[in-house]
This record gives C-alpha cells, sequence and structure tokens, in this order.
C-alpha cells in the first residue's frame, strides 16, 4: 500500500495511518533531492523555457515551477534538484519528471537515471492538550523559547532527528523527518517526554 507516496507492507500501512489519525498529522511539504547525472546550462534553460525564473547574482539556482502538482523544482547546474510544495514522494517525482520533459522539449539531452530522496518533510499535529510552555522550556531539554519572537517552543529530538515547534493550543509542528515512520516515531516520543514532565495527559 502507498501511504504519502512511501510504499509499505500493509500492517505497517494501517498502523502509521492510525498514529497519522490520532495525532491529526498532516503532511504538508515533502522536499526531494534527485540528482539527474545531467549538466545543466542554466541560462539556456532561462532564455527557452518561459516558466524559467533566473537570477544568478542572487541565487545559483534556475527556479522552474509545476502547476500540476504544485510544485517548485531548484535547478543546479551540476545536475541536481530539489523539488518542493508538494505533499508526498510519489507527487514530487511526477513533478520532477515534468520539469525533464520540459527540458528534454526543447533539446536538452537528459539521463534516464534519477535518484531521488526525501531530504525534509514538513508536517502538522495535535496532542489535544494545553501546554504550558514556560513549564516545558524549564523542565525539558534541547529547548528554545523567546516568545517576544515567537509563540511557540522549538524543541529538538535526536532520534529520530527532527525539530518541533510547539504552541501552547497543543498543535505542534514537525521538520527534518526523512520519512513518514520517522514523522510518527518523533510525535510518540515527544508525546512520552511532555507525560513524564508531568505537563501533558
Amino acid at each position: 500500500m502507498i501511504l504519502n507516496g512511501v510504499k509499505m507492507a500493509d500492517n505497517t500501512n494501517l498502523n502509521l495511518k492510525k498514529k497519522l489519525d490520532e495525532n491529526e498529522i498532516n503532511i504538508r511539504n515533502v522536499v526531494v533531492s534527485c540528482d539527474t547525472h545531467t549538466k545543466f546550462a542554466l541560462e539556456t534553460l532561462a532564455s527557452e523555457l518561459s516558466e524559467a525564473e533566473y537570477s544568478p547574482e542572487s541565487f545559483p539556482g534556475l527556479v522552474y515551477r509545476v502547476k500540476e502538482p504544485k510544485a517548485s523544482n531548484l535547478i543546479f547546474s551540476t545536475g541536481k534538484i530539489i523539488c518542493s510544495g508538494t505533499r508526498s514522494k510519489e507527487d514530487a517525482k511526477k513533478a520532477i519528471e515534468i520539469a525533464l520533459q520540459n527540458f528534454r522539449d526543447i533539446g536538452v539531452d537528459v539521463s534516464d537515471r534519477l535518484d531521488m530522496e526525501i531530504v525534509n518533510i514538513v508536517a502538522s499535529g495535535n496532542l489535544k492538550s494545553h501546554l504550558e510552555l514556560n513549564t516545558i522550556v524549564f523542565k525539558l531539554s534541547d529547548c528554545e523559547y523567546e516568545p517576544e519572537q515567537f509563540p511557540g517552543v522549538v524543541h529538538r529530538i535526536f532520534d529520530p532527528k527532527v525539530v518541533f515547534l510547539i504552541f501552547s493550543s497543543g498543535k505542534i509542528v514537525i521538520t527534518g523527518a526523512r520519512s513518514i515512520e520517522q514523522v510518527v516515531a518523533g510525535v510518540e516520543k515527544l508525546k512520552e517526554e511532555l507525560r513524564e514532565l508531568g505537563v501533558m495527559k
């Protein structure tokens, strides 16, 4: 079965879906890195493709947007592409392939070999509990909290390696995960830490 563009065994899929639903976890952005094994002449792409945005004086990559699935591809001369804006690896793959086909259509010789990997997943969730942020930052290690600048606690855990934004409403944002499993494992670990501190039931 496929869950958020990731193929998994049926029993694993069902367990993950249960955890995603339980914590109201929604995948907001899946960032995928792709090595195309092709060198790109960015100036040529920029001049031939109306959808391309290229300002080398401010950024070394070319921005190429795809409408369906909605995504932004950062194209580098080395052949590396960073795709963001989709909610699954499968959609990111489609967006990259659309861009590459458009490159082929203007005569660019693009390798058929594509090596893709998820480099970041951004998700939101809900712990369904009011949280006292001052208590959390006082008792929990690896936290940052500057309420005059940002209304949430930034908390890092290292296994899995993810970063949380924690809000008093119980809403959370998760970033840094490289798989759906890491998102779920990170949320479960955060809940365990908060329960041990007595700040969450």
